[in-house]
């Protein structure tokens, strides 16, 4: 049974949703343990080996404590573990809004078409440039949103093309993420006006609020 299954947790806080466009709005946050990707900007790394392994039913009863609706799964790479496909399945049971947040080298469409899919697209400076399965796209639609996080110019430009080629600023939100202490907010915003697509700044609030403490 669903409940009875066990995933590698890292974490579960309460605070604002960072990133995105349903930044600001206050969300659970569900990290689960471990990666298989190790891009040069990432701000978990803990995430790649501490845990705990937990039952789902456990997880659903410490969501519930903090009385708040929507829930992102994150990680690490949530779809390494095939429980969270089952944990996402019941929260949406459940009523809740849930939101998972993917490298994309996994097969997205294991996930129920009501999860909200945030889709990070690495770029070649992540160092795991060629990391995403395009044929995910055609899982995504206009709820879905896609992130490219720039660490320069010509991660920018990488970004664009790829807009570009597969129309992605016609069927969903697109983000642009500046990687911290390589690339300038004004930078960032100044390179998406120059575009000519509507592609959205997208700055890590938690960041801005918190620095580098985790779990708030």
């Amino acid at each position: 049974m669903a409940h009875d299954i066990t995933v590698m947790l890292n974490e579960i806080f309460f605070s604002l949703q960072g990133e995105s466009s349903w930044q600001g709005l206050p969300c659970v946050l569900v990290r689960l343990t471990g990666c298989n990707l190790r891009c040069g900007y990432c701000d978990t790394p803990y995430a790649y080996q501490e845990v705990r392994e937990i039952r789902l039913g456990e997880i659903v009863k410490e969501i519930g404590k903090f009385g708040c609706r929507l829930v992102e799964i994150t990680g690490g790479e949530p779809l390494a573990q095939p429980g969270t496909v089952l944990l996402a399945r019941r929260l949406l049971r459940l009523g809740y809004t849930v939101m998972v947040e993917t490298n994309g080298s996994f097969d997205i469409s294991m996930l129920p078409d009501s999860v909200i899919k945030i889709a990070d697209i690495k770029t070649p400076g992540s160092g795991a440039g060629k990391s995403f399965r395009w044929d995910n796209l055609k899982h995504l639609n206009k709820k879905d949103e896609i992130k490219f996080v720039v660490t320069s110019r010509a991660d920018f430009d990488w970004a664009v093309r790829h807009v570009k080629k597969h129309g992605l600023a016609d069927k969903l939100t697109v983000n642009i993420s500046p990687a911290a202490g390589t690339v300038s907010e004004t930078d960032a915003a100044k390179w998406i006006l120059e575009s000519g697509y509507p592609l959205r700044l997208n700055l890590q609030l938690h960041r801005i609020l918190w620095g580098d403490k985790r779990a708030v």
